[in-house]
């Protein structure tokens, strides 16, 4: 079976991530990354088990792995899980989601 995530994938999904969604990122790693205190935060990969994020803690950047609800086998699933992350996020952190 091929990887569904080659390093150009991630990549791809990482930029969209940082450049497109980086209040996002703050919000999943904030409620579901365990670090309430994040003030920024960059996607650095993925794999077909989680998310991976550089997040930035009283002023350390510190790896955050926040896992998917269920080992993803293809690309399009990313958006999907994606979405799922930032919507339980909103609802952990008692936010209305913006989209």
């Amino acid at each position: 079976m091929t990887d569904p995530f080659p390093p150009e994938v991630v990549d791809q999904i990482a930029r969209h991530m940082n450049d497109d969604h980086a209040d996002d990122n703050v919000l999943i790693v904030r409620a579901l990354g365990g670090m309430p205190s994040a003030t920024a935060a960059r996607m650095s990969g993925l794999d077909a088990d989680a998310m991976e994020f550089k997040a930035v803690v009283d002023g350390i950047e510190v790896p955050v792995r926040v896992p998917f609800a269920e080992r993803l086998t293809e690309r399009r699933q990313v958006r999907a899980e994606a979405v799922r992350m930032y919507r339980d996020a909103c609802a952990a952190l008692g936010l209305e989601p913006r989209h």
